[in-house]
């Protein structure tokens, strides 16, 4: 699965040819979580505390970002990287 962006610990990724709804995947340590770009809800998973709400406020401020990696993972390519 590509890997969008690393920080404090955290890998999101996407995978590529995933399903709706459009999401992404976070990782820290064994914890995982899928989180809807759309609203920022759990789809499933979760994360401590702490780096779940580092990871909702990245994607607050990547959410177009995030959508064009969608639209590019769903299209069968790669999603290309986000800044920290």
């Amino acid at each position: 699965m590509p890997e969008l962006c690393r920080f404090s610990g955290i890998i999101i990724r996407m995978y590529i040819g995933d399903h709706p709804p459009p999401h992404f995947h976070a990782e820290y340590a064994e914890h995982e979580v899928q989180i809807s770009i759309a609203d920022r809800s759990v789809l499933g998973g979760r994360l401590p505390p702490r780096q779940t709400r580092l990871v909702l406020e990245w994607a607050d401020r990547r959410e177009a970002d995030l959508l064009a990696a969608w639209t590019r993972a769903v299209s069968d390519e790669a999603p290309g990287t986000i800044d920290p």
